[in-house]
């Protein structure tokens, strides 16, 4: 047993701060009057965990294929967002939460995709993935941000507000249906629509996964995403007040912080397989989480908003953030269209981003 740990240990050194997950909750319950400690113990539990997700989801990936792994990364991966928001809504911070889906949504389409392209083109000068499947993908969020955006319209005019939360509620089904629909056609009628590229993915002994059985991948999948759940409990009890204490807005939290949090077990994988030449994978979790987030995450949270929350929530944003959507969006099409990419490519879309993040840090949206 200690020599697989230690062999663990050495193909991913980020299991080291899976120590910081019995910290955080220790630290809960001896200093639960320190909001910062326990949002920045928060942070360094949440990221071994992500690694942890990435490598199970690695091995899943290797016997059900990169269109199915994809899928599969992204449901988890978005259980985090999907925590972190239900608490959000329970306790009324409505602006926490669509930051949070707008981020979300922006962070994978822009981040995780332009990281994947950056990280392996640094390694592999071009490389290559499905272009059929990354149009799907994109097609879909593209659908999903246009359905936001008609609310968000509606709601800035006079006497739009009643008329925009009914609205909401019916593109609400309609998007859950969509993307149910989306599954079946990728996974079930298409299937080989969406197979790789074609290309062997790069050797690397070291990371290869394909020693865990498929039995103890998906143990170790429950048991990551069950811990990636308690973890983001403890984040949301501290995320407000540890705002406030180092100058952050609601809207900057919800919009970078919880989106970058959020996301880190999708991007611990996107990542590890665009360096292993396996973007097919990379672009199904990046891509596909963004759509995800959009046809599934956010919709479930209007529902549950009609159960959980103080009063219901609707589908409307600010003119910032639907533009930012808008344009992340557009950005992720184009920049899949060919079905090839270097490191450079990856370089102009993290810029886009960037200006994102710099918009958010110096000049919070009006909320």
């Amino acid at each position: 047993m200690s020599a697989i740990i230690l062999r663990e240990l050495r193909a991913t050194p980020l299991f080291a701060l899976l120590i910081f997950v019995p910290i955080l909750f220790l630290a809960e319950h001896f200093r639960g009057d320190s909001p910062t400690l326990l949002f920045l113990l928060s942070i360094l539990a949440i990221v071994p965990l992500a690694a942890l997700l990435s490598r199970s989801t690695e091995a899943v990936a290797e016997r059900i294929g990169d269109a199915a792994g994809g899928l599969l990364n992204a449901t988890l991966g978005n259980l985090t967002e999907l925590v972190i928001s239900l608490a959000a809504l329970r306790a009324g911070e409505y602006v926490l939460v669509k930051a949070s889906i707008a981020g979300a949504i922006t962070t994978n389409a822009l981040f995780m995709l332009g990281g994947c392209f950056l990280l392996g083109g640094l390694k592999h000068q071009v490389q290559e993935f499905n272009r059929a499947g990354a149009r799907l993908q994109a097609g879909m969020l593209f659908l999903s941000v246009i359905a936001l955006l008609v609310p968000s319209i509606i709601a800035q005019s006079e006497g739009g507000a009643a008329f925009s939360q009914t609205l909401s509620v019916g593109l609400a089904v309609l998007l859950i249906g969509t993307y149910a629909l989306g599954m079946l056609f990728s996974l079930v009628t298409h299937p080989r629509e969406f197979a790789g590229s074609g290309h062997e993915p790069a050797e690397d002994a070291e990371g290869d996964p394909s020693h865990w059985s498929i039995r103890t991948s998906l143990i170790l999948l429950a048991v990551a995403t069950l811990f990636v759940a308690l973890v983001s409990e403890v984040f949301v009890a501290s995320v407000q007040e540890a705002a406030v204490t180092l100058g952050l807005t609601p809207a900057f939290v919800g919009f970078i912080v919880v989106g970058l949090v959020g996301g880190a077990a999708e991007m611990g994988a996107a990542f590890s397989a665009a360096r292993k030449d396996r973007l097919d994978l990379s672009v199904g979790i990046a891509l596909g989480s963004s759509a995800q987030i959009a046809l599934f995450v956010a919709p479930v949270l209007v529902l549950m908003s009609y159960v959980i929350g103080p009063q219901p929530m609707a589908l409307d944003f600010w003119p910032g953030a639907v533009v930012m959507m808008m344009i992340a969006t557009l950005t992720a099409i184009l920049s899949t269209q060919g079905g090839r990419s270097a490191w450079f490519l990856g370089v102009m879309i993290l810029a886009v981003y960037l200006v994102f993040a710099m918009t958010f840090f110096l000049m919070p949206p009006p909320v």
